[in-house]
């Protein structure tokens, strides 16, 4: 075993992938996780005896995961059981239009015009060769570096990217760039929604977020076990190359000895030593001085603008009306006033769009079949204020049942059949979010360069999850952890027999 010891706090997907590429380059590696199962946001609830994916629920950008595997002798294939979905989403409107984007870019452009007619089909495609340019052109210089500065972003893109930009109008919101890309209103809604996948209102996120868009259409796979089975998955790949977990073990605080990391204290009083540790879960828990007074310098003490929560319904019930895929939205038509609410009037929408997942399709199922149902509106980070009251709670709820049914929908969440969480819930299961479920808002074109790195100021403690770089969502904490582990064996380089130029996933340390 390796005389350098490293701790990982918290078994999120930048944890674990931490874990995986430390621990197959013969790292000593701890992880402590407070819950009892690895996953971190990524967790299922169980509702009458079946278990409910409630965190994310898509699984995208495969390549990160292929990548992560394959540095360490193994593959997807190998450690999961994963689908191709054919439909990306279905989505439905108050006029009554329902429309599926396909993982085929030519099925998608032939729905489109017929739903809304060859002008629209042909914008769908310029739009599509948009999107495929500017992810060609962000993913190095943004997605895969450690963390980008404007000086180095910029001539990493060079005089192409920088074209690519400059025809795109980098300092659009994305709500104004799809005024451009589209005059169906219907369709300029569908593609703003993807800036709640960072946890951003669209009229204040920049048009760059366009690029969620092609991550979709390269591809969406479901998972065997659900998104829980993947980070269990995971778990085991980093167990099998020695990493041990220690589940129900809170962190009470980072111990810093002559200027640096030496290890953590645990809630039971027990004393981990390590001379690294990777600290896996918000940033702001830092700031707020929950893992220790000395642990507060290793990020910026100014806290940025919270990202999006949720109030989420996990339901066992049968559906009745409108065929269900697997991933659904059903949009209002004030679409404006949702982010109205929550960015500025710090209330739960009074409109809100409804995410479904219906985790038993997009099989079959028999009429009056109980099925796995995942609802999601989102709601304002408030978790640690003034609570949101049982009344507006319940009042939301309504509102959003009685959306769903008048889009055709019928469903009843009922105490027998559904469990609950709002952002209070979250903020006590993610201590110092808020409830945020994002990190930071990716608000204005120069947020990507205020989200802290995996390296800090406080020498061997090093950041991975979705309130570093690269940001939220599965794939990019997935892609934080290796940032972090890179970072780790870099620190390791002039000291020991690690060189410098490891990879994970693809990428070399600097």
């Amino acid at each position: 075993m390796s005389e350098h010891k490293v701790v990982i706090i918290g078994a999120g997907m930048g944890g674990l992938s931490s874990a995986i590429a430390l621990a197959h380059r013969g790292l000593d590696v701890t992880v402590v996780e407070s819950s009892n199962a690895p996953g971190g946001k990524v967790h299922s609830r169980e509702v009458n005896g079946v278990q409910i994916d409630s965190g994310p629920t898509v699984f995208t950008m495969r390549w990160v995961f292929d990548a992560l595997l394959r540095s360490v002798g193994t593959t997807v294939e190998a450690e999961m059981r994963i689908t191709p979905l054919q439909v990306l989403a279905r989505h439905f409107w108050p006029d009554g239009s329902q429309l599926d984007l396909s993982a085929n870019p030519q099925e998608s452009e032939a729905a489109i015009a017929t739903w809304s007619g060859g002008d629209e089909a042909r914008r769908f495609r310029d739009f599509c060769k948009t999107t495929r340019q500017l992810y060609a052109t962000l993913e190095g210089p943004m997605i895969r570096a450690q963390r980008p500065n404007m000086g180095g972003f910029m001539g990493d893109l060079g005089f192409k990217g920088l074209g690519v930009l400059a025809q795109l109008g980098p300092m659009r919101s994305l709500w104004q760039q799809l005024g451009h890309q589209f005059t169906d209103p219907r369709l300029r809604q569908l593609f703003a929604r993807y800036a709640t996948y960072c946890g951003s209102s669209p009229w204040q996120s920049p048009a760059t977020l366009m690029l969620i868009a092609q991550v979709e259409m390269d591809g969406v796979w479901s998972v065997e076990g659900g998104m829980v089975g993947m980070a269990q998955s995971l778990a085991r790949v980093a167990r099998r190359h020695g990493a041990v977990f220690r589940y129900q073990s809170t962190c009470q605080r980072i111990e810093k000895r002559h200027g640096r990391v030496c290890g953590v204290h645990l809630q039971s009083g027990e004393f981990l030593p390590a001379d690294r540790v990777i600290f896996n879960g918000d940033a702001n828990a830092l700031r707020q001085g929950l893992l220790g007074e000395e642990a507060r310098s290793a990020v910026p003490q100014t806290a940025p603008p919270r990202s999006l929560s949720a109030l989420t319904w996990s339901l066992h019930t049968p559906t009745q009306g409108v065929v269900l895929d697997r991933h659904n939205v059903f949009f209002q038509s004030t679409y404006a006033s949702e982010f109205d609410d929550i960015f500025e009037r710090q209330r739960l929408p009074q409109q809100p769009t409804v995410y479904v997942c219906a985790q038993d399709r997009p099989a079959d199922l028999l009429p009056g079949q109980h099925e796995r149902i995942f609802c999601l509106v989102n709601a304002p980070a408030s978790g640690d204020g003034n609570a949101i009251t049982e009344e507006a709670l319940e009042q939301c709820q309504t509102t959003t049942f009685q959306h769903l049914s008048q889009l055709g929908l019928h469903l009843q969440a009922t105490a027998a059949n559904s469990l609950r969480t709002h952002p209070q819930d979250f903020h006590r299961r993610f201590p110092a979010s808020a409830g945020a479920l994002y990190g930071q808002a990716t608000h204005g074109w120069t947020s990507i360069f205020s989200r802290p790195g995996s390296t800090t100021p406080l020498q061997g403690l090093f950041l991975a999850g979705g309130s570093a770089h690269p940001g939220p969502g599965v794939p990019m904490a997935a892609l934080s952890g290796q940032r972090a582990a890179e970072a780790v064996m870099a620190s390791l380089a002039s000291t020991s027999k690690y060189p410098v130029g490891a990879t994970f996933g693809g990428m070399s340390t600097p």
